[in-house]
């Protein structure tokens, strides 16, 4: 089957929290293996510094995964949590895209979101006791179904640095773009010829 191998990097704004950080884990289809790296892990706990009001990790995430079959592709799920004023651990964010499929680096901008209380009772008591609403799953957040009666709030983005190796994708029939780094290179060089 064909492979696809990534490595993505992250950068938070959450412009109202700070001492953040970050679950994340996969969600993909049946037909769909992850060969090589983790399924889910945690990242560390990171700070804003004085000039910038943006959280970096330098986390990278190396992952393989085979398939026979494009449906399903995969999904990174980015859960972000940090304290609260009592110092309870809380979640800030959940957010998810797809896996980039053509080979190179690639943005994404996930817009990150908070399920919300139902009545105002709910949302103090959930203060008082350091308890917000939560998903029992955050895998939850890459399906549709059950979530239209979910009520939630933006907040924050976060953006993710990828870069992507496929193997056998053309083999299998799949065009995912230039198939060697001197198409790619040719392409850019002409590109920039062009802009001058």
């Amino acid at each position: 089957g064909a492979t696809a191998l990534y490595s993505p990097s992250f950068l938070f704004q959450f412009p109202d929290y700070d001492h953040l950080y970050c679950k994340y884990c996969y969600v993909y289809g049946h037909d769909w293996a992850p060969t090589t790296g983790l399924e889910e892990g945690i990242t560390q706990i990171t700070s804003k510094s004085s000039q910038s009001h943006k959280l970096i990790w330098n986390f990278p995430l190396e992952t393989t995964f085979k398939s026979t079959n494009p449906s399903g592709w995969p999904q990174l799920v980015v859960s972000v949590y940090g304290p609260d004023v009592f110092g309870n651990d809380v979640v800030r964010g959940y957010g998810a895209t797809h896996i980039p499929f053509t080979p190179g680096q690639h943005i994404r901008t996930i817009p990150m979101f908070v399920p919300e209380p139902t009545w105002r009772l709910q949302k103090f008591t959930g203060w008082l006791l350091g308890r917000r609403p939560e998903y029992t799953d955050p895998k939850v957040v890459a399906h549709g179904e059950g979530r239209e009666v979910t009520r939630v709030r933006s907040q924050g983005f976060v953006t993710i640095s990828f870069h992507i190796m496929t193997k056998d994708m053309k083999r299998m029939g799949y065009d995912t773009g230039p198939t060697n780094s001197s198409t790619v290179q040719s392409a850019t060089s002409s590109q920039s010829r062009d802009a001058q």
